[in-house]
């Protein structure tokens, strides 16, 4: 049997009609982030086909546990084989970068939903993935208007194009928002930092 994660242990005790409806509500927020980013890009005729430098490979950490529980939903909606497929590769991205970093190397390693240049969960994906890309603005109390690049690829083909504004401010707070409500419902003060793979990596245990 799988040893049981820490997280099984914040959550022992509430089914997923407890969450779900917040669930719910974070697809919306997900659709309103989609269609501004998309409107967006299109202002600059940016279509993101893949590239060797793909964001995919990029270690991304997330920290909501509606996040968590979003993917978790997704693996859910693939058939047995294909969920072990994606608990295989997860567990081996996991290992190598636990390896990697206790040699203290850097390590690029494609995250296990992406096979064949796909997302097998695309519709599921964290606020990272749907946002990563293009320039963008965010406003944070304290530190005033923070301002980015978008990608590699972006800056190649778009370099000195005039900006179209795409504000990310928004959606943190709402995102922030719904995560405080979901943690209040659940008694869940502690925060998670994990990657794709640690969220697919938990699946299944206990």
């Amino acid at each position: 049997m799988n040893p049981r994660h820490p997280i099984h242990d914040l959550l022992a005790g509430f089914g997923h009609n407890t969450y779900a409806p917040f669930l719910d509500r974070l697809k919306i927020i997900y659709a309103a982030m989609d269609g501004k980013y998309q409107a967006a890009a299109d202002g600059y005729g940016f279509n993101c086909t893949g590239c060797e430098d793909s964001c995919c490979f990029t270690r991304f950490y997330h920290y909501t546990l509606l996040e968590y529980l979003y993917i978790l939903e997704g693996l859910n909606t693939l058939d047995g084989e294909k969920r072990a497929e994606m608990k295989r590769r997860a567990l081996d991205v996991c290992r190598e970068t636990d390896r990697a970093d206790a040699q203290g190397v850097p390590v690029r390693l494609m995250c296990p939903l992406c096979v064949d240049g796909v997302c097998l969960l695309y519709a599921y994906r964290p606020m990272i993935c749907r946002l990563h890309g293009i320039p963008h603005e965010l406003q944070r109390p304290g530190e005033g208007l923070l301002q980015a690049s978008g990608c590699d690829a972006f800056t190649r083909q778009f370099r000195g194009k005039q900006y179209v504004k795409f504000d990310r401010t928004p959606f943190y707070l709402k995102m922030a928002g719904l995560e405080k409500e979901l943690r209040q419902a659940l008694g869940m003060p502690r925060k998670i930092k994990m990657t794709v793979a640690q969220m697919i990596k938990t699946y299944g245990y206990g």
